[in-house]
């Protein structure tokens, strides 16, 4: 099966939302692009601490100890832990309207960089499947001391949240799978398709207006003005000097999300309350160009698979959703945690 040139670009605009993707060619060196800048709606900067996971790194035969970057908001909460895990081609930032938000809730919080993303390191040796990104992920809350988080995962941090539930059941407090990918089933043949839509000569010619049009047009239903720094950012990762590693990393990931079947195949695994919240006007899930349907369809088929799990749709909101429509999407996560309260 062929990719048309339309059904590559519309694969394209969903890394586009907040990354891009090279040569699968990396340097060695571990980046943490310190440009970015880790700050609050109100611009306060958010405390950015580097966690090492040897274990992960000997698991992979790594030279050296793997870090990721991780930001951490009122230890000690007396509501319990979120662990916030971005999506495909992002960083802890996309959790702007939800951090300081829980926080004040009295919740602890904290995001994570997933390897090679963001300020994490970005070793050309990690193989960025779900499984190997839900270890990393686990063993960090290990080395922050954290008990029982509950996951709150987007897109691709919704498939490695299931991952981390799956192989971790009694670690794991509750789930938050928001616009989660891992649901959606795939042939061989589009998953060879999927995976050749991300080449180099294909990514490396956007410019700055195909990027801005595409992450409108591709996350979200909603854009406003104050969203411009998606693409201001991302216009600006494209000329830091270890660009192509993290680029490395995003074609590392679109494979480990195509290639993960049995993520779905292991919902009746999944024993920790759950929450599946989606925009209705996601344009990403399902992938029309391949399969005509809703999201709501391929989200029923989450909450099919996992026993008790509850599905919230939210009208005229992206796949961005928490960033599309935080004020909705927040008062949805606080609906579901204040029953998990309640019913512990």
């Amino acid at each position: 099966m062929l990719l048309s040139r339309r059904t590559g670009l519309a694969l394209l605009s969903a890394l586009l939302a907040t990354g891009c993707a090279h040569a699968p060619t990396a340097p060695q060196s571990p980046p943490s692009f310190p440009g970015l800048q880790y700050t609050s709606l109100q611009g306060e900067p958010w405390p950015v601490k580097r966690v090492a996971l040897p274990s992960t790194s000997q698991a992979h035969g790594l030279s050296g100890a793997l870090e990721v970057a991780t930001v951490e908001l009122n230890r000690g909460g007396p509501n319990g832990t979120l662990l916030f895990l971005h999506g495909l081609g992002s960083y802890s930032k996309s959790w702007r309207y939800q951090l300081d938000a829980f926080a004040a809730q009295g919740w602890h919080v904290v995001a994570m960089d997933l390897p090679g993303y963001g300020k994490s390191d970005k070793p050309e040796g990690f193989p960025y499947t779900m499984e190997a990104m839900a270890e990393a992920a686990h063993e960090a809350a290990g080395a922050l001391g954290l008990t029982r988080p509950v996951l709150v995962g987007h897109s691709m941090g919704g498939q490695t949240a299931l991952a981390y539930a799956q192989r971790h059941p009694g670690d794991v407090r509750a789930l938050v799978l928001t616009a989660p990918a891992g649901f959606e089933t795939f042939t061989a043949q589009e998953k060879t398709a999927i995976e050749g839509a991300f080449t180099v000569e294909r990514i490396t010619g956007a410019t700055e207006k195909d990027i801005h049009t595409s992450v409108r047009v591709a996350n979200f239903a909603r854009w406003r003005p104050e969203l411009e720094w998606l693409v201001e950012e991302r216009v600006q990762l494209a000329k830091d000097p270890h660009f192509r590693a993290y680029a490395h990393a995003n074609v590392r990931s679109v494979s480990g999300l195509a290639h993960n079947d049995g993520v779905r195949e292991g919902l009746g695994r999944i024993s920790a309350p759950t929450v599946i919240v989606f925009g209705e006007a996601d344009l990403l899930i399902p992938n029309r160009f391949m399969h005509p349907g809703t999201t709501r369809g391929v989200m029923e088929v989450g909450q099919q698979g996992i026993r008790g799990s509850r599905l919230v749709g939210l009208a005229g909101c992206g796949h961005a959703v928490q960033l599309d429509c935080p004020a909705e999407y927040n008062a949805a996560v606080e609906e579901f945690l204040a029953g998990l309260s309640a019913q512990e």
